[in-house]
């Protein structure tokens, strides 16, 4: 993989599960603990390296949360979002869908007006500033239940912020069924939103078929437990309903066992579109470069296969045609410009 690093670091790229909290780097989790040293958390980000090592997906809960707190005011908000994407241009991410909790803020007392300015404002000056451009998933904590639901798909839909094109569910799947969601995803649908759930991380594959036919997934967050269904990677392939896959990230809340038996090879053989993702990158000590580096040893590709695979993330985002034109026509040459070298 060291020949394909420099050529993945200066890959033009987009992101599609990546989460807002959970891409906070040590330096601004750092910044933000220091603002609010009521909290656990860690000041040192060298501390915070340790913090963010995970015995089960119930303790990367416990510690993601306790980031989540930290988060306080529109202050916050505006500083995360902005510093996020900034580390994003740093690996070349010109798009990425950023999935966002509003409830995990507004319950914690941030005016809801004042959380919708700040992320849009740091939006535009992301795209101003640093050539990134941002959009927004709101996602339900599945954890809260329908309270959170019902308060996600109001923020959504009603105070509904321009950079705003998906509505999501996150957190735990187990004992957290996917039906129970339906009304919720069927108001943020008729809004005009794009539905995208995490589904088949933790759970088998009927998660998955509960987010297809229950929600209307336009796309699936991890759907790690897929392969077990060939049926159901058939209906994925068919239909061209993506997988967003996270390997790092899988790992490390024990989704799948060793990256050696990640299922992102069998996914690209059944035909299924995937995009490559660093889900909570910070909290896993990777990032998106490092996600493709993993990728393209799993599926052994070339630099030719590496930038056909950022092509598939384009392809399989909420971008419009323009967009995703001139992103794909940007990879096309720059590409072409390092197998000419």
């Amino acid at each position: 993989m060291s020949e394909l690093r420099p050529f993945i670091a200066g890959l033009p790229k987009a992101e599609l599960h990546v989460h807002h909290v959970g891409s906070a780097s040590p330096r601004i989790v750092a910044e933000l603990a220091a603002r609010h040293p009521d909290s656990q958390v860690p000041t040192d980000p060298e501390a915070l390296v340790d913090y963010f090592v995970f015995t089960d997906f119930a303790h990367f809960i416990d510690v993601y949360l306790s980031v989540v707190d930290l988060v306080r005011t529109p202050e916050d908000v505006r500083l995360l979002t902005f510093e996020v994407a900034r580390d994003m241009a740093r690996q070349n991410i010109r798009y990425a869908e950023l999935t966002v909790t509003p409830f995990s803020s507004t319950r914690r007392g941030i005016d809801e007006k004042a959380f919708m300015d700040a992320i849009e404002d740091a939006r535009r000056a992301a795209e101003k500033e640093l050539g990134v451009v941002l959009r927004w998933i709101f996602d339900i904590p599945g954890e809260a239940g329908l309270e959170a639901a019902e308060e996600t798909c109001r923020l959504a839909v009603d105070l509904r912020p321009e950079g705003l094109v998906g509505f999501g569910l996150g957190g735990p799947e187990i004992g957290v069924p996917r039906p129970q969601f339906k009304p919720y995803f069927d108001r943020a649908r008729a809004a005009g939103l794009h539905s995208v759930p995490h589904a088949g991380e933790t759970t088998g594959p009927q998660t998955v078929w509960d987010a297809l036919t229950e929600l209307g997934a336009e796309r699936i967050g991890h759907g790690t437990s897929s392969v077990r269904d060939e049926r159901l990677l058939a209906h994925l392939a068919e239909h061209r309903i993506p997988l967003e896959v996270c390997p790092t990230s899988n790992i490390a809340t024990r989704a799948v066992a060793a990256m050696d038996e990640h299922p992102l090879r069998k996914m690209v053989e059944a035909g299924v579109l995937v995009s490559v993702n660093s889900d909570d990158p910070p909290m896993f000590g990777t990032d998106l470069n490092t996600e493709y580096e993993v990728a393209a040893r799993l599926l052994e590709l070339d630099a030719r296969g590496v930038a056909d695979l950022a092509k598939q993330a384009v392809e399989a985002s909420f971008l419009d045609f323009a967009g995703k034109s001139r992103i794909a026509a940007e990879i096309d040459a720059y590409t072409a410009a390092w197998l000419a070298r």
